[in-house]
């Protein structure tokens, strides 16, 4: 193959899993049952791999009692925490398909989830901080009130008969037509017959696993995943990280989103590591007392949570210096930034992963021995048994090696699908297998990718076409400035203008002017932000994922700006 082609292949000297995460997990759980597996500091719990093992087998026993039976789907509502894990290995164990719903769904959400996938159960936390969740399916479904456990027959779910709320020990009083977590898990026992029966029948292609994927636009698609696609995708992320059994990954990414479970928890329970939950949610300082406590030799975040690590006032009362490894993905890492973890928070080995919910999700990263300024400004190199290429949006051609356009992928990580719609489904994968990401992306002479946007997100100016992830790498040099994201907005005269929203370092004043003329002379005239505005966060999702869309328009209005068609 010329490498003129923006096209490279994955190495296949190491085989793909062809087990179910229910079998390999066993298989783990024999050879080093007595190691760590799970720390839950907010918890204050401990399991071994066997108690792991022993417990997942009582939930997996449990939600056959309930009438579940292989293929059913099962949603799991909460942040990090050890009912979450026992979840993901009980469900994988009997064929269940194990549904996340995102803790920031509100009413209609949920009841969009569960109906469009046809969950029969769900394990929720009972509130979380301002959110009652609870009182939302309590408001979707009223019949609770009168409903046995594990009988519901509500109107606007159909389907769903069994609610089980996550209780914490000694928590008293009953919530009506709930079942308590710990009562479920009571109802299992650890050697089920049925468990290991149902695991005979189960294949590495079964689905085990939807994500919803958070659109900008119109309803969320369910994306089913296989045992096949995120036990490699872990195993594959772990092997990057040169995870091994001496390893112990603090994880303050949520568990609900691929991050969290699978480049967090798969990697490690693919490697015999240990899985440190530092929080339910995200909070800093949680994050370094528990890497500090639990000696964390990894750390994972997304670049949002490493920034408000490093910049928290108490930042150098913390030793990192057992860290070595981790992983920052989900937007793009600020060339700054990254430099910084590996400087001041010891993370020399530190990786950058990029992918999709849709490909399970990871198709490149970086490794440890990747040189630093490849790792700071690209995203790494194909993951093995995976196919990439970069292509014209256009037409579909390839393009050249250095030229952007739009990132695909094919391989064993591509969805099984959408759930319930094969439209959607033909529209990301093509006839020849290839997942369509919508990111635009480069690939160097050496197979290096470096994403530089989403398609919809590329500014043209006066014909002029530019990357507002260029300029956010540029703003970030900035010795006053903490976060950047850039946008373009309808101009009538040059059909697009760019607008920047800054958040100022602690205790920093800056003005619009200090900006620009930080710009001046340094990049082209037309890639100055004509709008700087000055701002405290972001819009975001839960996983940390900028919403530029929220961002445009809010300056629209703000700016009484309509859409102006280019020529």
């Amino acid at each position: 193959m010329p490498l003129t082609e923006s096209m490279d292949k994955g190495a296949t000297d190491v085989p793909l899993i062809e087990q179910t995460i229910g079998d390999f997990f066993d298989d783990m759980a024999r050879r080093q049952g007595d190691r760590e597996a799970l720390v839950s500091a907010h918890e204050q719990r401990r399991l071994s791999y066997l108690e792991l093992q022993r417990e997942s087998n009582r939930l997996a026993g449990a939600l056959l009692q309930l009438g579940l039976a292989p293929g059913d789907r099962v949603g799991i509502w909460s942040h990090n925490n050890v009912p979450w894990v026992l979840m993901q290995v009980a469900t994988a164990k009997v064929g269940l398909v194990l549904v996340n719903i995102n803790p920031a769904y509100r009413t209609s959400e949920l009841e969009y989830a569960l109906n469009k996938v046809g969950c029969k159960a769900l394990v929720t936390m009972q509130r979380f901080k301002t959110s009652d969740y609870v009182g939302m399916l309590r408001e979707l479904a009223p019949e609770l009130a009168s409903a046995q456990p594990g009988a519901l027959q509500a109107a606007r779910l159909p389907q769903l008969r069994t609610v089980a709320w996550i209780d914490r020990a000694g928590e008293g009083g009953e919530l009506p037509g709930l079942m308590r977590f710990s009562a479920l898990l009571e109802k299992g026992k650890a050697d089920d017959p049925r468990v290991a029966d149902i695991a005979k029948t189960l294949k590495a292609t079964d689905p085990v696993n939807i994500q919803f994927t958070s659109g900008t636009t119109g309803f969320p698609k369910g994306a089913t995943l296989t045992h096949r696609n995120i036990l490699n995708n872990g195993f594959f992320i772990g092997e990057c990280m040169k995870l091994t059994p001496e390893d112990r990954l603090c994880i303050p990414v949520p568990l609900y989103h691929c991050f969290g479970m699978v480049l967090g928890n798969l990697a490690c329970l693919t490697h015999g590591a240990t899985i440190v939950y530092p929080n339910d949610g995200f909070d800093p300082l949680t994050v370094m007392q528990t890497v500090q406590d639990e000696r964390c030799t990894g750390l994972h975040g997304v670049p949002t949570m490493f920034i408000a690590e490093l910049d928290h006032p108490r930042f150098k009362e913390f030793d990192f210096s057992t860290l070595r490894t981790g992983i920052m993905a989900g937007s793009p890492c600020p060339t700054e930034v990254m430099k910084r973890v590996v400087g001041q928070m010891h993370l020399r080995d530190i990786t950058i992963a990029y992918g999709m919910t849709e490909t399970s999700p990871v198709s490149c990263q970086s490794s440890t021995d990747t040189p630093l300024d490849k790792r700071v400004s690209t995203v790494g190199k194909v993951q093995p048994h995976l196919e990439i290429k970069i292509v014209d949006p256009e037409i579909g051609a390839i393009v050249p090696r250095g030229v952007s356009g739009e990132f695909c992928t094919r391989g064993y990580s591509v969805m099984h699908g959408y759930w319930d719609d094969e439209e959607k489904t033909r529209e990301a994968i093509d006839a020849e297998g290839w997942m369509h990401t919508g990111d635009l992306a480069t690939m160097d002479a050496e197979g290096y990718v470096n994403i530089v946007g989403r398609i919809k997100d590329l500014v043209i100016r006066g014909g002029e076409n530019i990357y507002p992830r260029e300029i956010e790498e540029f703003l970030y040099r900035h010795p006053k400035i903490q976060d950047v994201q850039v946008v373009g907005l309808p101009d009538k005269k040059y059909g697009e203008e760019l607008c920047a929203w800054v958040i100022p370092k602690p205790g920093q004043q800056l003005t619009t002017d200090e900006v620009r003329e930080f710009c001046k002379g340094q990049i082209a005239h037309y890639k100055i932000p004509r709008y700087i505005e000055f701002v405290k966060e972001f819009p975001m999702t839960v996983t940390g994922k900028i919403q530029k869309f929220k961002i445009r328009e809010a300056m629209k209005e703000q700016l009484g700006l309509g859409e102006e068609k280019t020529a």
